[in-house]
């Protein structure tokens, strides 16, 4: 496995294994890898990459001021361990400044999409993600790249912004990783302590509930998101949004739904957890209600 630090070794080494017949599979991340990312890169070998590279890059552009930038966990040797397991042939982990080099001025903007949910919670969260996303994309070249649905928003996000700019890469989404017990993997789950992490299960029970609901027959938007809400509402400290929206279009749902995504964000103590779960499509959390 190849560890690079700067965007041009990390382009050469692209167009190298291009040249030489193989087809790329990125994978982006923050570090702080969990079974959740290595996942990622067994799904981009599914879809058919044979050359399957990492990219480790605490973004300073996705996070808002008061948020966890300077706290997020960063565990590059244990990172770099993870991916020689799972086969990975390149990683690239560049400084802040090799993204950002002095001067730097050019950001990525998707409309409609990044208004609501996330975006309406975190101003500039998803400005910084596109513009991240894109410079990675321009540097992998022609690929394929596989992001997980537990950032469910971000991922229709990119593969609209990957259609819209004609970007020759394949967006993938890949579902949610859970532990036994039904919490979504997170690098921020290292943030929670006992009691917290058993409190944050509030978010996989609510979408169980709704769920359980819909496979009753509920189909109605507001009485699935009073469903969710309940067990989110009596572990959590503090809930920014429970809703059912459109699965691509990230609408709103109302009236009765022919499909689903139920979308949670949560703080559980200091920590913002999100969650979600397509009704009818995702298997429900594995949870004891």
């Amino acid at each position: 496995m190849e560890l690079v630090h700067e965007p041009g070794a990390f382009r050469a080494a692209c167009d190298a294994a291009r040249k030489a017949g193989r087809r790329v599979g990125l994978v982006p991340t923050m570090g702080a890898l969990h079974a959740g990312h290595l996942a990622l890169v067994d799904a981009a070998a599914e879809a058919g990459a044979d050359f399957r590279v990492v990219t480790i890059f605490v973004n300073p552009l996705q996070f808002g001021e008061g948020e966890d930038l300077d706290r997020y966990p960063r565990t590059l040797e244990a990172d770099l361990e993870a991916c020689r397991t799972r086969g990975v042939d390149l990683v690239f982990a560049p400084a802040p400044g090799a993204m950002y080099p002095p001067g730097f001025q050019t950001h990525v903007q998707v409309g409609e999409l990044t208004e609501r949910l996330e975006g309406e919670h975190r101003p500039g969260h998803f400005q910084g993600v596109t513009t991240v996303v894109t410079k990675l994309f321009l540097l992998t070249g022609p690929s394929v790249a596989v992001f997980g649905r537990k950032d469910y928003q971000q991922w229709r996000i990119v593969e609209r912004m990957a259609r819209d700019l004609d970007i020759p890469v394949e967006v993938l989404g890949h579902p949610i990783v859970r532990e036994a017990d039904g919490l979504a993997l997170s690098s921020r789950n290292r943030y929670l302590s006992e009691d917290e992490r058993e409190r944050a299960l509030g978010l996989a029970r609510g979408l169980h509930a709704a769920a359980q609901a819909w496979a009753a027959g509920t189909r109605e938007a507001e009485t699935l998101v009073e469903v969710a809400r309940g067990p989110i509402e009596e572990r959590v400290d503090r809930i920014d949004y429970v809703a059912v929206v459109d699965p691509e279009t990230l609408l709103p749902g109302a009236g009765v739904l022919q499909r689903g995504l139920v979308v949670v964000a949560a703080h559980v103590g200091a920590t913002r957890l999100i969650d979600n779960h397509e009704l009818g499509v995702d298997t429900p959390p594995p949870v004891e209600l």
